[in-house]
């Protein structure tokens, strides 16, 4: 699956519709995850959510792609919740009545094209305070596949949810289609408020583990890590850059986990490696940056939807792969501990102007692989940016990386040399790889 961005996804141009599952009542409360409550925390506003398009291979009726759409929605519980703010500011989170019929509705595209009238829309019904916060979008051009935008608020989803959200939608359809109720024969799949739940009754984190939390938030000066070269004026958000390069194709792909297994490391801990080296030759610092790890560790969040992501750091001050192997091994640990009663003393997480984050995805490992006929794309919102992330992805066709960090001159000319390093690092790590090497990681040693 592609990783893009609103404004620089494959979308033709056609008439615009979409689909709700609208919400009649609520009901019970539930917990509100970490994440959750800092992301909600901050209001309703445009370009929170995230999304995955699919080309569909045949021609769909409405009707039935409507009725599929609210079979997703019943089987994910997190799709049948919606937040508010209580009288004191405090986030909440309630569990929604019985799914009613869906709903479609038809949106005017103006002169500016179907994205805009996509992102307009999607932007608005995906907020995090929409009731629901989730929209199924049909773009039908006059010739050609019609493509479908699965999007939701990211307080219900993550990347992995999304390949998770299509096959479930073809499956409900296909059920849809032969005249079943959607997502006959598929058990039933656990909540992500259950998650929460659980990881809030864990043993409190290790001292040790919140005493490097401690030292980490104090060596960046109370934040959590910035990123290392100039960004310029961050005082107000800035109009944001994306960009997306093709690092290494599949071979390119192959030689690299050759190098890596040479080396006796993972692939992620030599693409570290690559980071810190590129680090500390143009800003001769180390290497620190926010680290997203998943959390499902137990088999049954495996095919769960929600936001089962929580934040770590990555540090890393040595470009030998076994310190970066080292280093992810500590962010992993660092991540795998409920974070709000070990960043309460400093105030939770303090997120500062020029954040920089690091994510890595392999779809490869994923429970859910999509057909390359589906042209999947995982879409993420279009807004103004305060910080630098990129998001590594690894698949069978190779490795790329998406981009997105503030649109100033500073930051466009520190971002693209630290890519350009980056970019060149890996190819020359592939270049270095036995030619007659397969790839196929091992352990960590």
């Amino acid at each position: 699956m592609r990783l893009t961005n609103i404004t620089h996804a494959r979308l033709p141009e056609g008439r615009l519709s979409s689909c709700t599952v609208p919400v009649t009542r609520t009901g019970r409360r539930l917990p509100v995850s970490f994440d959750q409550g800092m992301h909600v925390g901050a209001g309703s506003r445009p370009g929170t959510w995230m999304g995955v398009a699919l080309e569909l291979p045949a021609p769909v009726r409405t009707e039935d792609l409507g009725q599929a759409w609210a079979g997703v929605v019943a089987r994910h519980h997190t799709l049948r919740t919606v937040f508010s703010t209580g009288d004191d500011g405090a986030v909440l989170l309630h569990e929604v009545g019985d799914a009613v019929h869906p709903r479609w509705a038809r949106h005017d595209v103006g002169p500016a094209g179907t994205r805009a009238a996509l992102q307009e829309l999607v932007d608005d019904a995906c907020s995090p305070l929409a009731r629901p916060s989730h929209r199924l979008c049909l773009v039908e051009p006059p010739d050609g596949p019609v493509v479908v935008l699965l999007a939701a608020d990211h307080a219900h989803v993550d990347a992995w949810s999304l390949p998770v959200l299509v096959r479930d939608l073809l499956d409900a359809l296909a059920d849809v289609r032969a005249g079943r109720p959607p997502g006959t024969g598929r058990p039933p799949v656990a909540s992500f408020a259950e998650h929460t739940r659980e990881l809030a009754a864990r043993p409190a984190a290790p001292a040790r583990v919140a005493q490097r939390w401690g030292r980490i938030l104090a060596d960046g000066g109370g934040t959590i890590p910035v990123f290392p070269l100039p960004l310029g004026d961050l005082a107000r958000p800035a109009p944001e850059t994306v960009t997306t390069l093709e690092v290494l194709d599949a071979r390119a792909l192959a030689r690299l986990e050759a190098r890596a297994e040479v080396l006796g490391v993972r692939l992620l801990a030599l693409l570290v490696s690559v980071l810190t080296r590129a680090t500390l030759e143009l800003a001769g610092r180390p290497l620190r940056a926010v680290l997203p790890v998943h959390s499902r560790t137990d088999p049954r969040w495996r095919d769960a939807v929600g936001w089962f992501i929580t934040n770590s750091v990555l540090e890393c001050a040595d470009a030998d792969p076994r310190a970066g192997a080292a280093a992810v091994r500590e962010a992993l640990e660092l991540g795998s501990h409920a974070l709000e009663p070990i960043l309460r003393p400093h105030g939770g997480m303090p997120v500062p102007a020029g954040m920089f984050m690091l994510s890595y995805m392999d779809y490869r490992r994923l429970p859910v692989s999509l057909p390359a006929e589906l042209r999947a794309q995982h879409v993420s919102a279009s807004a103004p940016a305060t910080g630098v992330q990129v998001w590594f992805v690894v698949g069978e066709d190779g490795l790329h990386l998406r981009a997105r960090f503030p649109g100033t001159p500073a930051a466009r000319s520190s971002v693209e040399a630290w890519l350009t390093a980056v970019c060149e690092g890996l190819r020359a790590e592939a270049s270095a790889a036995p030619p007659d090497r397969r790839n196929g990681p091992v352990p960590d040693r």
